[in-house]
């Protein structure tokens, strides 16, 4: 009797310590996703100076521009289609999907990762833009002066809000155990499990 119900302890507390070290390996994955989307940001914020300068949303560049068109306003946020955009946006997607791709698997929880990066690496990205940018800098980073950006909430850009949040959600869950996982114990675990 004593040697099963050390048996079961044993079991009891090798599954808690699965579950913490699941619990704790989430968040280590989260974090680590969430900064090596803002060194990512980082870098492309730096390329997307070189390549901008002072033309803020590709203003200066040569490429095509659709200024107003009804459906700018529900998918782009009002904003001009450019050439310059309209590649780059997908090309970042497609980057970030690429270890799904290269690993042959998927799941709704690291595609709620990766979508939830996308967000902050555009957000962030955006953000370092003007503070890293010599033409700009964090006192310009108003609606008078980054009028390509036509919607504004609580001083930023609506994008930083939505996204920012929406992107840290959706990282949170994919970073959070799923519950079958959790409540695994002895007298509750599915048939056919010892």
């Amino acid at each position: 009797m004593s040697e099963a119900r050390t048996t079961s302890e044993a079991r009891t507390t090798s599954e808690a310590r699965t579950t913490s070290e699941a619990r704790t390996s989430g968040w280590r994955h989260g974090l680590a996703a969430f900064a090596f989307t803002a060194i990512a940001a980082l870098l492309f914020a730096e390329v997307e100076i070189q390549i901008e300068g002072a033309g803020g949303w590709g203003s200066t560049l040569p490429t095509w521009r659709v200024e107003e068109h009804w459906l700018l306003d529900i998918f782009w946020g009002g904003r001009a289609m450019t050439g310059y955009h309209a590649f780059v946006f997908p090309f970042i997607a497609l980057l970030f999907h690429f270890p799904i791709v290269a690993l042959g698997t998927w799941s709704l929880r690291l595609e709620a990762r990766i979508l939830g990066c996308i967000m902050l690496f555009w957000v962030i990205e955006d953000l370092l833009w003007f503070a890293l940018n010599p033409h700009y800098g964090w006192a310009k980073l108003t609606p008078a002066v980054a009028t390509w950006h036509p919607h504004w909430l609580f001083g930023f850009p609506t994008e930083y809000s939505v996204f920012g949040v929406a992107g840290v959600a959706l990282i949170w869950y994919a970073s959070t155990v799923p519950r079958a996982q959790r409540d695994v114990t002895p007298s509750r675990a599915p048939a056919g499990n010892p």
